[in-house]
């Protein structure tokens, strides 16, 4: 069993910045992450539609921040980073369906941060087959291949239950964590809680009871 779960979107900013820092845990730690790829659009329209308000009605001041805010992370973690790529929010459904597909190849993650690189990094529209193409390439995976496999109804299927679950376990955003199956964090700057956690489940357990003599 994975040390933690991270349920995840590459639509999402500080899930780009979350990965990469959970990938900088798993060397750190010797912990295992189990990567679940969600469709977070449909998370906020079951139960956080705030995020579709906010966007339509931005406070300058936060904007303003939150661009100053992944500035920092973008330096901070040596990456790339458009604060707005030109196509925003993005139809990630393609790409997230591709994780699931390759998850048994052991090439999610590599298609992941590709898929990541391209869209903030790049400014690349990841919902166009073009781009897919690209990613494919870039990762050495077959895109004939990959086209075809995520239009399978069981790839579909598994996108939206895993989707699904992260709702039922309490979920609302994309990057979610949980480490055991209900000790639930969210966000990027939650990364220090996440590894003070880590650690305690690591270290070893006192001996119950009394010793000889």
């Amino acid at each position: 069993m994975a040390d933690i779960e991270c349920f995840f979107d590459c639509s999402s900013p500080w899930t780009y910045f979350a990965f990469h820092n959970l990938l900088l845990m798993e060397k750190e730690l010797g912990i295992e992450v189990a990567w679940r790829p969600i469709l977070v659009g449909g998370v906020f329209n079951a139960v956080n539609p705030s995020v579709h308000n906010a966007r339509e009605a931005p406070v300058p001041a936060k904007v303003a921040y939150n661009k100053k805010d992944q500035t920092d992370w973008a330096r901070h973690l040596g990456i790339q980073m458009h604060y707005r790529p030109t196509v925003f929010p993005v139809n990630s459904v393609k790409a997230m369906r591709g994780c699931i597909l390759l998850e048994p190849e052991g090439k999610l993650v590599p298609f992941a941060l590709a898929t990541f690189e391209a869209y903030w990094g790049d400014d690349k529209d990841i919902s166009q087959m073009p781009v897919l193409r690209e990613i494919c390439a870039k990762v050495g995976i077959d895109a004939e291949k990959f086209l075809g496999g995520i239009e399978q109804q069981s790839i579909k299927d598994k996108l939206r239950a895993t989707t699904q679950e992260l709702i039922d376990r309490g979920g609302f955003g994309s990057p979610t964590m949980f480490i055991g199956h209900d000790d639930m964090y969210f966000g990027n700057d939650r990364m220090p809680l996440i590894r003070d956690a880590l650690l305690q489940r690591k270290l070893p357990r006192p001996r119950s009871g009394r010793g000889p003599g």
